[in-house]
């Protein structure tokens, strides 16, 4: 849309200024017809025309299993809760399934009280019984590939606590030495053990549970069953997911009136974030979350004739960054990196003089349009924990001259024209990956591009999808370089699935998974266990000031050795419909605009 927005500033005489109208109102006209799947009136009934909110979502979900979603975002920030929750406000632990807690003491016993007359979706009571099968039967069974599990576990062995239920709704955890992240981790999405616990305690032809093909995106909605606020109705893929009121929601008013009051959500597919734009602004979406900076002042001068507010949260919780595979493993014999360009990679040297040669006060500005700054951690800046440079954490200034320094100190060279060769004479190539459709991203990786050109790096810039993008990641493991984003939160522990040696999300240097075909070979650099260990005292150690000295460590490591080339830390950009009321955007909890869903009322 800034291709359009740089037109139009052209049109300076008011004949120009008749052209412009005519042009917007094209415009307008073909976002309504290209996005037709999100028009209204296509909807089924009266009620939920004048009660849904519909939004958009990036990709096809993935699974309709919470306890396998390693994708953000995705439908169960709409159909799954859990014992807490955050405060969108204040980021502090709140009472939600659970009406209390208590703990011990000694920090190690944690017993939690449920709320009295819990309903699953289907209508089935939602008991003690179910906390105990999500922890004990799922997320605790390590035949099962749950990205949560990484977040509990305890101390340098990787313990997990125990649980035992008590009664019907009271559960107790005993942990195995105290883990300061445990209370925030409670808030995991409960399963129903009714619908769900055959399929965990019976096995395929494999060995496997029939827990990890259970629920697919295949599945029919009818038989999906949640606690959340909502549940899905519809799933057409490609185009959108819808969700219905639950009737069985538990939350309630002040006056008694069940919640939530919105009777429908939409999730529309749109994978382009210009065609997410273009849908907004021809009235298709009311929300657009995480605007692009380039969209932001767009935004903002139509807000008033567009009947929507665009919101601040600050800046963003999340990461980008541009990461190198160091995984020196093979699979079926058929090594997952090239060999050559593995050395690379696993070369610090080559890593620093990337992120020298990356000039991101330009791509600040260019690509962020000056919203954001540079990115030097992977804990936000929000957090109690958080270091910055001047606490003595390296930073990578744009340095070209550092960088073929460097490169040259690790043996390579330089030909006649420019290119980059290493001490056998091969050309420096490689593929570098993103999720097509994101702008930003897609602008940032041009620019890596670029910038990586002036060192002699030739790279192969390719936007794939984001499903594609993930199965790499996560599975097939063959790829080379990408740019992605991570979102943890205010504890740096929910960043330990990256950084733990067997995390699900250790994906620089990932480790086969439950169920993936072995690795052969797979090894771990010092640097890599120091961080891993680190994570482990922090989550041990109570004391506060210890906790930031610990994650001050982990800070210095990762930028001295660079598993993840951090690149800019944007602003926090959404937009409402102005017809969505009690909207309390948040920049600190997900989704940031509908993270209190429940309150959330429509007036047409």
């Amino acid at each position: 849309m800034v291709g359009f927005e740089t037109l139009f500033a052209r049109f300076n005489s008011s004949a120009r200024r008749l052209g412009r109208r005519v042009l917007l109102l094209l415009l307008v006209f073909m976002g309504a017809i290209a996005f037709a799947g999100c028009n209204p009136s296509q909807f089924t009934t009266a009620e939920a025309t004048s009660s849904r909110i519909i939004y958009s979502t990036l990709g096809d979900p993935k699974t309709f299993n919470p306890a396998l979603s390693q994708e953000y975002p995705n439908i169960f920030l709409y159909t799954v809760e859990g014992m807490i929750t955050l405060d969108g406000e204040t980021g502090e632990t709140i009472p939600w399934l659970a009406e209390s807690w208590d703990i011990a003491d000694d920090g190690l016993t944690y017993t939690f009280t449920l709320r009295e007359g819990l309903k699953w979706s289907d209508g089935e009571p939602l008991t003690a019984a179910d906390v105990f099968f999500t922890f004990h039967d799922v997320i605790f069974n390590e035949a099962i590939p749950a990205p949560s599990r990484d977040v509990f576990r305890i101390g340098s062995e990787g313990l997990l606590p125990e649980i035992e239920q008590l009664d019907e709704r009271r559960v107790r955890f005993t942990l195995p030495e105290p883990f300061a992240p445990f209370l925030r981790t409670s808030g995991t999405g409960l399963l129903p053990a009714h619908a769900l616990k055959d399929s965990v305690d019976n096995v395929d032809a494999d060995g496997n549970p029939l827990f990890l093909s259970t629920w697919t995106t295949g599945t029919p909605v009818e038989e999906l069953v949640c606690n959340g606020a909502y549940r899905l109705k519809e799933y057409i893929p490609g185009q959108r997911v819808v969700f219905e009121k639950n009737p069985y929601y538990w939350y309630q008013g002040e006056q008694g009136d069940q919640r939530p009051y919105v009777q429908e959500l939409i999730g529309q597919v749109i994978e382009s974030r210009d065609n997410e734009l273009l849908s907004f602004r021809s009235g298709g979406l009311d929300v657009i979350e995480r605007i692009s900076t380039k969209n932001f002042p767009l935004l903002k001068r139509e807000a008033e004739r567009g009947n929507f507010t665009v919101y601040d949260g600050g800046p963003d919780l999340g990461t980008l960054f541009m990461s190198f595979n160091l995984n020196k493993a093979s699979r079926n014999g058929q090594p997952l990196v090239d060999p050559i360009k593995s050395k690379w990679f696993n070369s610090v040297n080559f890593r620093r003089a990337v992120s020298y040669a990356i000039d991101r006060p330009t791509m600040v500005n260019n690509v962020y349009q000056g919203l954001g700054e540079p990115q030097t951690s992977p804990i936000a800046v929000q957090s109690p924990y958080y270091a910055g440079p001047e606490d003595g954490i390296p930073t990578y200034e744009y340095n070209l001259d550092q960088a073929r320094s460097l490169l040259e100190e690790d043996g390579f060279q330089f030909a006649s024209d420019g290119r980059l060769l290493d001490a056998e004479g091969n050309r420096v190539r490689f593929t570098l990956i993103t999720n097509a459709g994101n702008v930003e991203r897609e602008a940032t990786g041009a620019q890596i591009k670029q910038d990586l050109s002036k060192i002699g790096i030739q790279v192969d810039f390719q936007p794939i999808s984001f499903n594609a993008l993930v199965t790499k990641l996560g599975d097939s493991l063959d790829w080379e370089a990408h740019i992605i984003g991570f979102t943890a939160g205010l504890e740096p522990h929910g960043g330990s699935t990256i950084w733990r040696l067997d995390g699900t999300l250790h994906s620089f240097n990932q480790q086969a998974l439950p169920g993936q075909e072995p690795l052969e070979g797979w090894e771990a650099a010092d640097w890599e266990r120091q961080i891993s260990d680190i994570y482990v005292r922090a989550a041990q150690t109570i004391d506060e000031q210890e906790r930031f000295e610990l994650y001050k460590e982990s800070q210095r490591l990762t930028q001295e050795y660079l598993p993840y080339l951090y690149l800019v830390n944007k602003l926090n950009f959404g937009a409402v419909r102005n017809t969505i009321e009690n909207v309390n955007y948040s920049g600190i909890v997900r989704p940031h605009s509908l993270w209190n869903v429940s309150e959330l009322q429509v007036s047409r």
